[in-house]
This record gives C-alpha cells, structure tokens and sequence, in this order.
C-alpha cells in the first residue's frame, strides 16, 4: 500500500504543470486599464471647449492607445456646406500617447488624467467596445454641437460599460446653466464668435439642462465623474496632470455680458439718427445719415436671412424658431433702395417705407414684451440695441417724409 501511495504521489507531482499549464490557458488575460484624459481649450475657436478622450493600457503587451473621437478633416468633401447644414461627419480615430502628448504639450495645453476604477468585465467590455468603434468601417458618427460631440461620445461609451450608472444619477441633477449659457462662456475669450454663437443659437438652447447634458462640456465630465460614486465606490481611482498647467488660455467661470454695452450702442445710434434728422440741411449731415441708416438696415437684413436659412435650411435644432428674427428682420432689405437715396436734399421716403418702417420697430417690440413670459428666449442685449435704432429710424423717415424739401421756401 505504501508503495502505491508513493506512486499516486510522484504521478501527482508529475502532472501538476501540465494542470497548471492547461489552467493558465484556459484564464482570462488581465484587464485592461481604462483613463479618462481632459485636455485644456485651446487659443484655436475649434478648441475653445477643450477636448477628452479615453486610454485604454491593454496590460498584455499591446500598445497604448488614446480613442479620440473629435477627428475631422477640413478638405472632407463639402465639409464647410454639410458643416453649415448640421451634417457634419466626425470619426473616432486610435493615436498612439507620445502622438497625443507631442501635440498638447506644443500647444501648452495641459492634460489630466483620471484612471477609472472599473470592474475587469467592465474594462474589456469597453475596451473591446472602442476597437470595434475605431474599425474605419464603424469611426464615423454624426456630429453634433450638444448631443453628440467628442464628450458625449466618451461620456455614452462609459455609460454603456457602467450598465446606465451614469445617466441614472445625472439626468435627473438639473443646473442653473443652458446650453447658450455655456457654449457663450467658454467662447467669451473670442468675443466675435461668442456674439454669433449668442445671435444665432434659438429658445432651445435656453432650456435649463441637466448634469447628463451639461457633460457635453469636456471639463464638466472630468469633475462629474470625479464626484461619482457607484455603489457606495469612487469610479476614479487616482488622478492626476500628465501635462502640467501652462500658458494656455483660462476657462472662464461665466459668459462676458453685454447688455449695457449694448444699450449704450443702440441708444448712440438711435440719438445720433435723431439729431442727423433735425440736421439734414447740410451736406455732411445727410452723408453720416446715409451710412447710419443704411449700415443697420443692411446687417438687420442679412443677419435676419440668415436665422430664416438656419431655422428652414439646415439640421442644426438649437438654431430653430429664433426669436432674434424680430431683431434682425429680413424686411429691412426692402428699405435698402429707399435709404440709398436718402443724401439727396429732395429725399422724401414714400407711404409705404415709412409704414415698413414702422412695422419693422413695431415687430422689435414685441421681441421686448415676449421677455415677459415664461422661458423666454435669451435676447435682452439684442433687444436693447436694435430696439432704439429701429424706433428712431421709424420716426426719422416719418418725420423726413412729411417735411417740405429742403430746397423749398416754407
């Protein structure tokens, strides 16, 4: 029996690594790591939100990749048209880090990093989901300004590896900001594109969103997920810059305001209508009211085509239904031939100019008492700009069309 024992046991001693050995390929390889990775906004307007992206170290060997999905290309065919028409295609795109490191750092633009604390079926399943993701057949997506932009992406993918954990706590979180009010803040470093942005973006933009929105902002996710917890459990496990904070530009806490500015333009033009009308029987005084007169009526015009274009003509929903139509009003255009000739000393505007006139400040009244309501688009500075300017137009061509010409004894 002893011998028999002896003989189990040496077999037994024998085999184990080959047990072994069949064990470990039957195992599992580690999971990867995932990072979330927020970059700082650049001095470019396209980099003005920042950006993010998310890591994944494979932990076998393969190389690190950085899944970034804010990838355009400017020579894409009809780029600036389907850009113009909110249909624009951007692609998710794997870079290598010392890629993506090189280029922030030339930029001085700092890098944070947040390694998440994911289960092991969590990180593969994300992991797998971005290579699949990044395949050229399945890279590219429809881009949008706040629903579906490089944050969203990365915020949609860790919420799909979470099971929903992070829209279940943040949809129901609502702020005190819009999406106006943050795509204004973070542009108001370049103040020409915060005052488009600001013109052309409609009521929609002014609905108050929750957390889950809001992550549409790079910077805003990097604190969101840092606040997280699930079940009971921080989802970051360490962070840190990779980058170090440079000389780049700052985030602001809030957007540049403008009203007063802007009251105090309007009412500048609207006086300086006013005295240029009492003033028309000289020569350089009919020449600034051409250019006063004419200047405005133009950029209404234009700017009131262009909403029409924006609301009829394209994709682009925060655009929709924009209330600054009766500001920059189309029918101002219908005044262009009239006001053209308004340096000759016999200019008297015909009737229905004059009434044109008049409907055109009548319609930017409105704009004022429609501020009343509830949930009112966000135009005050608008208002109190064109509003002077049209009512003092109005009576300037009224007062001008009833006088006898200049040239005339009285």
């Amino acid at each position: 029996m002893r011998s028999l024992a002896r003989w189990l046991a040496t077999l037994l001693l024998a085999s184990a690594p080959w047990v072994a050995g069949a064990q470990d390929a039957t195992a599992e390889p580690p999971a990867p790591r995932i990072s979330l990775l927020t970059f700082a906004p650049g001095e470019v307007y396209w980099q003005r939100f920042g950006h993010n992206a998310l890591m994944v170290e494979p932990n076998d060997g393969s190389p690190t990749a950085v899944y970034n999905y804010g990838i355009f290309d400017f020579f894409q065919k009809n780029f600036f048209l389907n850009f113009a028409r909110g249909q624009m295609q951007y692609r998710l795109a794997a870079i290598p880090v010392p890629n993506t490191l090189a280029e922030y750092a030339a930029e001085g633009r700092w890098v944070y990093q947040q390694q998440l604390a994911l289960k092991p079926a969590q990180a593969r399943a994300l992991a797998n989901f971005l290579a699949d993701n990044a395949r050229p057949e399945n890279a590219e997506y429809r881009y949008d300004y706040f629903r579906s932009n490089c944050s969203t992406k990365v915020r949609d993918a860790l919420d799909q590896a979470l099971g929903g954990a992070l829209k279940s706590q943040w949809q129901t979180r609502f702020t005190p900001h819009s999406f106006r009010s943050e795509a204004t803040r973070l542009m108001s470093p370049v103040g020409p594109l915060m005052l488009g942005m600001d013109y052309i973006l409609g009521p929609a933009a002014d609905e108050p969103i929750s957390l889950w929105e809001q992550a549409y902002v790079p910077e805003v996710l990097m604190q969101a997920v840092r606040d997280l917890r699930i079940q009971g459990q921080p989802l970051v496990a360490r962070e840190g810059y990779w980058l170090p904070p440079g000389a780049g530009p700052k985030t602001p806490s809030e957007a540049f305001e403008f009203t007063w500015q802007a009251l105090a333009l309007g009412l500048e033009l609207a006086l300086a209508l006013v005295l240029l009308t009492r003033w028309r029987a000289a020569d350089i005084a009919r020449g600034a009211y051409l250019m006063l007169s004419l200047l405005p009526a133009l950029v209404s015009g234009l700017g009131g085509l262009v909403l029409l274009a924006a609301w009829a003509l394209t994709d682009h929903w925060a655009m929709w239904g924009n209330h600054n139509l009766l500001l920059f009003n189309p029918l101002s255009l219908l005044l262009l031939p009239t006001l053209a000739l308004s340096f000759r000393s016999r200019w008297r505007p015909a009737r229905w100019t004059r009434m044109l006139s008049m409907l055109i400040a009548l319609l930017a009244l409105i704009a004022l008492a429609i501020q009343a309501l509830p949930d009112a688009q966000q135009q005050l500075p608008w208002i109190v700009f064109w509003l002077p300017a049209h009512l003092a137009l109005a009576w300037s061509m009224r007062k001008i069309g009833r006088r006898p010409p200049l040239d005339v004894p009285l």
